[in-house]
């Protein structure tokens, strides 16, 4: 097992590394909208929101040599569940042809009051089968 902790994401807000390497797989902690240049929540707008912790995700992967394309798995919570159809066009535009496997969640309430949060679990060798 290795601890990821990825210098250009955001810090965490606990203690928690961003990422856990096991065997072949890589699992993020759940990413939140924090902007890792002024470590603050961007825009209350689920669009924003949605690209800034796609892009956090993105940088933890980049830090390790993976992109988007080797998740496989998300697990995705919404602060309210209406938002899916706008939360769902970014999330579609950012992964393009790539569909991991996927659940949504709406929850009650998220860190520092954010409208979404994703965790992933990618494959670090990226077999293709």
């Amino acid at each position: 097992m290795k601890l990821i902790n990825d210098p250009k994401s955001p810090a965490a807000i606990g203690p928690y590394s961003h990422a856990v390497t096991l065997g072949n797989l890589l699992f993020t902690s759940g990413q939140i909208p924090i902007n890792p240049e002024t470590s603050s929540i961007v825009e209350d707008e689920i669009r924003v929101q949605t690209e800034q912790v796609i892009n956090n995700l993105a940088s933890i992967l980049q830090s390790q040599g993976l992109s988007l394309n080797n998740i496989i798995k998300t697990t995705v919570f919404l602060k309210d569940i209406k938002e899916f159809t706008d939360f769902n066009s970014v999330y579609e535009t950012k992964f393009g042809s790539h569909k991991p496997a996927r659940s949504t969640i709406e929850v009650a309430s998220l860190p520092l009051n954010s409208r979404v949060e994703i965790e992933a679990v990618a494959e670090i060798s990226n077999l293709q089968e």
